[in-house]
Protein backbone atom coordinates (compact mmCIF):
# COMPACT_ATOMS: atom_id res chain seq x y z
CA UNK A 1 0.00 0.00 0.00
CA UNK A 2 1.24 3.49 -1.16
CA UNK A 3 1.99 5.74 1.94
CA UNK A 4 1.43 9.60 1.31
CA UNK A 5 3.15 12.51 3.59
CA UNK A 6 1.01 14.16 5.89
CA UNK A 7 2.82 16.89 7.61
CA UNK A 8 2.45 17.81 11.06
CA UNK A 9 1.84 21.62 11.47
CA UNK A 10 3.94 23.71 14.02
CA UNK A 11 2.39 24.70 16.69
CA UNK A 12 2.82 29.01 16.10
CA UNK A 13 -0.67 30.36 14.57
CA UNK A 14 1.51 32.06 11.96
CA UNK A 15 3.98 28.88 11.14
CA UNK A 16 3.54 28.29 7.38
CA UNK A 17 1.45 25.51 5.67
CA UNK A 18 2.83 23.11 3.79
CA UNK A 19 2.76 23.92 -0.11
CA UNK A 20 -0.55 22.15 -1.73
CA UNK A 21 1.25 21.44 -5.26
CA UNK A 22 3.18 18.95 -3.25
CA UNK A 23 0.20 16.96 -1.91
CA UNK A 24 0.16 13.52 -2.96
CA UNK A 25 -2.88 12.30 -0.68
CA UNK A 26 -5.88 11.92 -3.10
CA UNK A 27 -8.18 12.89 -0.89
CA UNK A 28 -6.19 15.99 -0.81
CA UNK A 29 -5.52 15.96 2.99
CA UNK A 30 -2.35 18.34 3.41
CA UNK A 31 -1.53 18.31 7.44
CA UNK A 32 -2.82 17.96 10.85
CA UNK A 33 -2.60 19.56 13.69
CA UNK A 34 -2.48 22.97 14.72
CA UNK A 35 -5.18 25.58 15.68
CA UNK A 36 -8.62 27.19 14.67
CA UNK A 37 -7.15 30.85 15.53
CA UNK A 38 -7.77 33.17 13.27
CA UNK A 39 -4.57 33.88 12.10
CA UNK A 40 -3.96 30.07 10.74
CA UNK A 41 -7.63 29.88 9.45
CA UNK A 42 -6.92 33.49 7.32
CA UNK A 43 -3.16 31.71 6.51
CA UNK A 44 -4.98 28.54 4.94
CA UNK A 45 -7.58 29.97 2.67
CA UNK A 46 -4.87 32.38 1.51
CA UNK A 47 -3.18 29.12 0.31
CA UNK A 48 -6.39 27.15 -0.82
CA UNK A 49 -6.35 25.46 2.25
CA UNK A 50 -9.82 24.79 4.67
CA UNK A 51 -10.31 23.04 7.74
CA UNK A 52 -12.78 19.61 8.21
CA UNK A 53 -12.45 16.97 10.90
CA UNK A 54 -14.47 14.86 12.91
CA UNK A 55 -15.16 15.61 16.99
CA UNK A 56 -12.84 14.56 18.83
CA UNK A 57 -9.77 13.74 15.97
CA UNK A 58 -7.04 15.54 15.16
CA UNK A 59 -7.62 19.12 13.04
CA UNK A 60 -7.21 18.00 9.45
CA UNK A 61 -6.15 20.15 6.96
CA UNK A 62 -7.37 19.50 3.02
CA UNK A 63 -6.27 21.29 -0.78
CA UNK A 64 -8.54 18.51 -3.15
CA UNK A 65 -8.18 18.40 -6.16
CA UNK A 66 -9.83 19.03 -8.48
CA UNK A 67 -11.23 22.28 -6.86
CA UNK A 68 -15.02 22.50 -6.57
CA UNK A 69 -16.22 26.41 -7.97
CA UNK A 70 -18.97 28.40 -8.96
CA UNK A 71 -18.54 31.45 -10.94
CA UNK A 72 -20.08 34.39 -10.05
CA UNK A 73 -22.30 35.60 -13.32
CA UNK A 74 -22.52 32.11 -14.89
CA UNK A 75 -24.72 30.17 -12.26
CA UNK A 76 -27.65 28.63 -13.54
CA UNK A 77 -31.01 28.98 -12.20
CA UNK A 78 -34.23 26.19 -12.96
CA UNK A 79 -37.21 27.87 -14.07
CA UNK A 80 -38.90 26.66 -11.00
CA UNK A 81 -36.38 28.27 -8.78
CA UNK A 82 -36.61 31.60 -11.25
CA UNK A 83 -40.56 31.12 -10.13
CA UNK A 84 -39.93 31.39 -6.56
CA UNK A 85 -37.68 33.99 -6.70
CA UNK A 86 -39.64 36.40 -8.35
CA UNK A 87 -42.52 35.66 -5.86
CA UNK A 88 -40.75 36.84 -2.76
CA UNK A 89 -41.89 34.25 -0.86
CA UNK A 90 -38.56 34.73 1.56
CA UNK A 91 -36.68 37.71 3.00
CA UNK A 92 -32.81 38.24 2.82
CA UNK A 93 -30.59 39.76 4.83
CA UNK A 94 -26.47 39.08 5.39
CA UNK A 95 -24.52 38.99 8.72
CA UNK A 96 -27.90 39.73 10.63
CA UNK A 97 -27.65 35.96 12.20
CA UNK A 98 -24.18 34.60 12.09
CA UNK A 99 -24.42 32.40 14.84
CA UNK A 100 -27.84 31.00 14.12
CA UNK A 101 -27.23 30.38 10.98
CA UNK A 102 -23.80 28.47 11.77
CA UNK A 103 -25.75 26.39 14.24
CA UNK A 104 -28.55 25.47 11.47
CA UNK A 105 -25.43 24.60 9.56
CA UNK A 106 -24.15 22.46 12.35
CA UNK A 107 -27.81 20.05 12.96
CA UNK A 108 -26.85 16.87 11.65
CA UNK A 109 -29.25 16.13 7.96
CA UNK A 110 -30.87 12.98 9.65
CA UNK A 111 -30.79 10.60 12.65
CA UNK A 112 -28.20 8.53 12.35
CA UNK A 113 -25.49 11.51 11.07
CA UNK A 114 -23.27 13.63 13.47
CA UNK A 115 -21.94 17.12 12.52
CA UNK A 116 -18.33 18.23 11.44
CA UNK A 117 -19.02 21.82 13.05
CA UNK A 118 -17.80 21.51 16.49
CA UNK A 119 -17.71 23.76 18.83
CA UNK A 120 -14.49 24.58 18.92
CA UNK A 121 -15.46 25.03 14.49
CA UNK A 122 -18.47 27.40 15.79
CA UNK A 123 -16.08 29.63 18.22
CA UNK A 124 -13.33 29.66 15.65
CA UNK A 125 -16.01 31.14 12.84
CA UNK A 126 -17.91 33.24 15.11
CA UNK A 127 -14.31 35.13 15.87
CA UNK A 128 -13.81 35.73 12.52
CA UNK A 129 -17.09 37.12 11.87
CA UNK A 130 -16.61 39.65 14.63
CA UNK A 131 -13.51 40.44 12.38
CA UNK A 132 -15.38 41.05 9.48
CA UNK A 133 -13.61 37.98 7.71
CA UNK A 134 -16.69 35.46 8.21
CA UNK A 135 -20.18 36.43 6.33
CA UNK A 136 -23.53 34.81 6.70
CA UNK A 137 -26.45 35.03 4.85
CA UNK A 138 -30.16 34.91 5.99
CA UNK A 139 -33.46 33.69 4.59
CA UNK A 140 -36.30 34.50 6.23
CA UNK A 141 -40.36 33.14 6.09
CA UNK A 142 -41.77 35.70 8.11
CA UNK A 143 -39.76 36.00 11.20
CA UNK A 144 -38.46 32.42 10.92
CA UNK A 145 -34.93 31.84 9.75
CA UNK A 146 -35.62 29.11 7.44
CA UNK A 147 -32.04 28.51 5.68
CA UNK A 148 -28.60 30.27 5.20
CA UNK A 149 -24.96 30.04 4.06
CA UNK A 150 -21.72 31.04 5.97
CA UNK A 151 -17.88 31.60 4.44
CA UNK A 152 -15.19 33.52 4.62
CA UNK A 153 -14.37 36.50 1.98
CA UNK A 154 -11.01 37.16 1.59
CA UNK A 155 -10.05 39.55 -1.45
CA UNK A 156 -12.16 39.07 -4.29
CA UNK A 157 -12.67 35.35 -3.08
CA UNK A 158 -15.54 33.95 -1.34
CA UNK A 159 -14.81 30.82 0.53
CA UNK A 160 -18.16 28.81 0.99
CA UNK A 161 -18.42 26.55 4.01
CA UNK A 162 -21.62 25.17 4.76
CA UNK A 163 -25.37 25.71 4.11
CA UNK A 164 -28.52 24.79 5.28
CA UNK A 165 -32.55 24.81 4.76
CA UNK A 166 -35.59 24.28 7.41
CA UNK A 167 -37.95 24.81 4.37
CA UNK A 168 -37.77 23.38 0.46
CA UNK A 169 -35.54 25.93 -1.57
CA UNK A 170 -34.23 27.98 1.44
CA UNK A 171 -30.60 26.75 1.18
CA UNK A 172 -30.73 27.43 -2.79
CA UNK A 173 -31.98 30.67 -2.65
CA UNK A 174 -28.74 31.78 -0.25
CA UNK A 175 -26.60 30.41 -2.70
CA UNK A 176 -28.38 32.05 -5.94
CA UNK A 177 -28.50 35.33 -3.60
CA UNK A 178 -24.85 35.24 -2.58
CA UNK A 179 -23.85 34.76 -6.28
CA UNK A 180 -25.80 37.64 -7.69
CA UNK A 181 -23.53 39.78 -4.45
CA UNK A 182 -20.33 38.10 -5.78
CA UNK A 183 -20.97 39.06 -9.42
CA UNK A 184 -22.14 42.61 -8.40
CA UNK A 185 -18.71 43.29 -6.32
CA UNK A 186 -16.64 41.77 -8.86
CA UNK A 187 -15.62 38.56 -7.13
CA UNK A 188 -13.64 36.16 -9.06
CA UNK A 189 -14.95 32.78 -7.46
CA UNK A 190 -16.46 30.86 -4.80
CA UNK A 191 -15.27 27.98 -3.81
CA UNK A 192 -17.18 25.15 -2.72
CA UNK A 193 -14.67 22.65 -1.88
CA UNK A 194 -15.79 19.49 -3.36
CA UNK A 195 -18.80 18.39 -5.98
CA UNK A 196 -21.77 17.31 -4.97
CA UNK A 197 -24.35 16.40 -7.04
CA UNK A 198 -27.01 19.05 -4.97
CA UNK A 199 -24.33 22.06 -6.89
CA UNK A 200 -24.66 20.23 -10.27
CA UNK A 201 -27.64 21.84 -11.22
CA UNK A 202 -26.13 25.36 -10.14
CA UNK A 203 -23.44 24.72 -13.01
CA UNK A 204 -20.36 24.10 -10.58
CA UNK A 205 -17.18 23.75 -12.16
CA UNK A 206 -13.81 21.27 -11.39
CA UNK A 207 -10.59 22.92 -12.17
CA UNK A 208 -7.06 21.46 -11.40
CA UNK A 209 -5.44 22.50 -7.93
CA UNK A 210 -2.83 24.33 -9.72
CA UNK A 211 -5.17 26.38 -11.25
CA UNK A 212 -7.54 26.79 -8.39
CA UNK A 213 -4.17 28.19 -6.51
CA UNK A 214 -3.32 30.63 -9.16
CA UNK A 215 -6.60 32.05 -8.87
CA UNK A 216 -7.09 32.39 -5.39
CA UNK A 217 -3.08 34.32 -5.84
CA UNK A 218 -4.59 36.71 -7.32
CA UNK A 219 -8.11 37.34 -5.97
CA UNK A 220 -6.86 37.48 -1.98
CA UNK A 221 -4.48 40.22 -2.95
CA UNK A 222 -7.43 42.78 -3.84
CA UNK A 223 -9.25 44.86 -2.31
CA UNK A 224 -11.85 43.23 -0.45
CA UNK A 225 -15.47 44.64 -1.03
CA UNK A 226 -18.04 44.00 1.25
CA UNK A 227 -20.77 42.09 0.08
CA UNK A 228 -24.00 44.54 0.50
CA UNK A 229 -27.13 44.11 -1.36
CA UNK A 230 -27.70 43.50 -4.85
CA UNK A 231 -29.47 46.23 -6.83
Amino acid sequence: MRQHVVNVLDASPDAPFPNPLACDHPDGLLAVGGDLSRTRLLNAYRHGIFPWYEPGGPILWWSPDPRAILIPGHINISRRLARTLRQRRFRITMDSQFAAVIDGCAKPRDESAGTWITDEMRNAYIELHAHGDAHSLEVWRENRLVGGLYGVAIGRIFFAESKFHNERDASKIALVELMLRLEQHGYLLCDCQLWNPHLEQFGIRLVAREDFLRLVRHGVELETVALHDHA
